[in-house]
């Protein structure tokens, strides 16, 4: 097992534990942290047939009444409705100021459980069981939580940090090969923005990672949590630095918006950050070179470089309620090489446009 410590304000801290066959460990490690005498799951269908029973049994070893919510798979419903039928099922259960909720899934329900345990009782402990890849190294941890509303992706949430973070990578040889492909966008999204040795590295060992080799899939998951953790701590509240986390995201959250998320969100950030590299390249920053690295990087991930067949109308309209607009203008992460990015205002609709529509960027 590798432990990842993430530090945050006050002087708080928490852990985040990865290694093959940790789930079975949760109940223990919750009653070292949770007095109380209930723990509530949220998960989905899928996920709690594979291992819903594993933690019930673990958490009702150490003395924990379970209440297990289960939400449908899928980004749309990542949404209030849902939240206020799970605030529903919270009343039902009695749930209390210390009773911990449980995250038993994906990107998804890391979200969603979070923004209802931070807001129900103005806050109940979380804990993640993150099951995907995309959770493991990236939305799991760092304190964010939301819901999707109207047009637009994750833009009613509220900062919420969990007390610990179990990412058990056995969990991930029961995801389909797309699924492991859209968790890698993120893991290239981190040598992109501030590791070009771990860039390197994956460039060497795709394929190897793809196929979840042990070592290799540990190795990954804990260099990604290290370096997020890392850049949370200097900047917790998505001031600054914190928004180099979002290669990428500016047009990859348009895309998913537009296509009402039928597209995964590693294809569109993948897309994304294709597109944010292109604008640097046009801006004559980011070398062809390297842009061509990240391509092929990204096409052997399994992973989209061109604009799906979305209405480029609503990709704009999603970019201008983005909640990344400051001051009326769209910031964009770009690349000025391989490992380094920076934050500009000062990219063009236009040029925007431009890029997006071109098959060559």
């Amino acid at each position: 097992m590798r432990t990842v410590k993430v530090r945050t304000g006050g002087n708080k801290s928490y852990d985040v534990r990865i290694g093959g066959g940790l789930l079975c460990q949760a109940g223990r490690w919750n009653r070292e942290i949770f007095p109380g005498q209930m723990a509530i799951i949220i998960s989905n269908p899928d996920v709690d047939r594979l291992y819903g029973d594993m933690v019930r049994q673990g958490l009702e070893k150490e003395g924990f009444k379970t209440v297990s919510l289960l939400v449908a798979e899928g980004e749309r419903h990542k949404s209030l409705d849902t939240a206020a039928k799970l605030y529903a099922g919270f009343q039902k259960a009695r749930a209390e100021r210390f009773t911990p909720v449980l995250a038993l899934g994906g990107g998804v329900i890391g979200d969603l459980a979070g923004f209802v345990a931070a807001t129900y009782m103005r806050g109940l402990p979380l804990v993640a069981l993150p099951t995907t890849l995309l959770a493991q190294v990236d939305s799991s941890l760092g304190g964010k939580t939301a819901v999707d509303h109207g047009p637009v992706k994750n833009n009613i949430g509220v900062f919420h940090h969990p007390g610990l973070v179990i990412a058990d990578t056995f969990t991930l040889g029961s995801l389909p090969q797309d699924e492991v492909s859209n968790g890698l966008a993120e893991v290239i999204k981190y040598g992109m923005i501030t590791d070009r040795p771990f860039f390197n590295l994956l460039e060497k060992n795709i394929a190897g990672i793809r196929a979840l080799e042990d070592q290799l899939i540990e190795d990954v998951v804990q260099r990604c949590v290290y370096i997020k953790a890392r850049i949370v701590e200097k900047d917790e509240r998505d001031n600054g630095l914190r928004n180099t986390l979002n290669f990428g995201h500016t047009i990859g959250h348009a895309i998913e918006a537009a296509s009402d998320f039928r597209i995964k969100h590693g294809q569109a950030v993948a897309v994304g950050m294709v597109k944010a590299s292109a604008i640097s390249n046009r801006m004559g920053i980011f070398p062809s070179k390297d842009l061509a690295r990240l391509k092929d990087l990204l096409l052997r991930a399994g992973l989209p470089v061109r604009m799906p067949p979305v209405d480029m109308a609503r990709v704009l309209l999603a970019m201008d309620h983005d909640k990344k607009v400051v001051d009326g203008k769209t910031r964009f992460i770009l690349p000025r090489r391989i490992g380094r990015v920076f934050i500009s205002s000062d990219v063009s609709f236009a040029l925007a446009i431009e890029v997006m529509e071109s098959d060559n960027g």
